[in-house]
């Protein structure tokens, strides 16, 4: 057997992780009497390994999180009402797999934004497509969309996604045209796919920001359907990382 056309073979069928194992265990394979059944065990997972990490890089950075932010990483001190039992539910994922969606509220600076991404981020791990969007870009974007053409191909890759995570929801008015465009992506959405909402607004102001009655009625129906709810409560947790200067 040719050990290098044996890694040349490898590294043009890309499976990269296996070779890197292959070439880095050859000599120990062989000096410590591995069985072959050992050695193709030790391989094959060292090219699943690399292809997941692969993939999760490739799902996080698609994904556009604000933070960095994992479920583990979450502040659950009971002054800010999180529910740890709630959130390991969370990271289990089998709401997404339900297409059910989580609305979470509280003040400015609670920490709404870290959680949200946070468990976007355990979606990527258990190899769930993810995307974030602040919603003044998010519409903004789309309206973009709208006006250059490509606002299907925009919408049919927003739908694709199994977990899309809107921040700031509601941080200003709805005009005609966003609330319509929401909408459409709540309509295609239901029932398939799961979202995120984070808002500083208690669901029953929702009818005002959005604007036009009946098709909030119809908005908040279709978000709150099979929802799972909680409130933030506590300081802005910027003051633990910002220094602000005396004067």
């Amino acid at each position: 057997m040719n050990k290098t056309a044996t890694l040349d073979k490898m590294q043009t069928m890309k499976m990269h992780g296996m070779a890197r194992a292959y070439r880095d265990t050859y000599e120990v394979g062989v000096k410590n009497g591995l069985t072959p059944d050992e050695v193709i065990s030790f391989l094959v997972d060292a090219e699943w390994d690399e292809r997941y990490n692969r993939r999760l890089a490739r799902l996080i950075a698609k994904a556009g999180f604000r933070y960095r932010a994992r479920i583990e990483e979450i502040d659950c001190d009971p002054s800010r009402k999180i529910d740890k039992n709630k959130i390991q539910r969370f990271a289990d994922i089998d709401w997404i797999r339900n297409a059910e969606n989580i609305i979470i509220t509280g003040p400015t600076g609670a920490g709404k934004s870290f959680i949200s991404n946070a468990i976007g981020h355990q979606a990527c791990v258990n190899g769930f497509s993810v995307m974030y969007f602040n919603c003044l870009k998010f519409f903004s974007v789309l309206k973009i969309a709208k006006a250059d053409g490509s606002y299907p191909k925009a919408v049919k890759k927003i739908k694709s996604s199994h977990l899309l995570i809107l921040d700031d929801f509601g941080i200003s008015s709805f005009d005609r045209d966003s609330r319509l465009m929401l909408l459409e992506i709540i309509e295609d959405r239901i029932g398939l796919s799961s979202t995120i909402i984070a808002t500083q607004l208690p669901i029953e102001s929702w009818f005002d920001v959005i604007g036009d009655r009946t098709i909030a009625d119809a908005i908040v129906d279709r978000l709150i359907h099979s929802s799972h709810k909680f409130f933030v409560e506590g300081d802005s947790m910027r003051k633990k990382f910002w220094k602000i200067p005396a004067t």
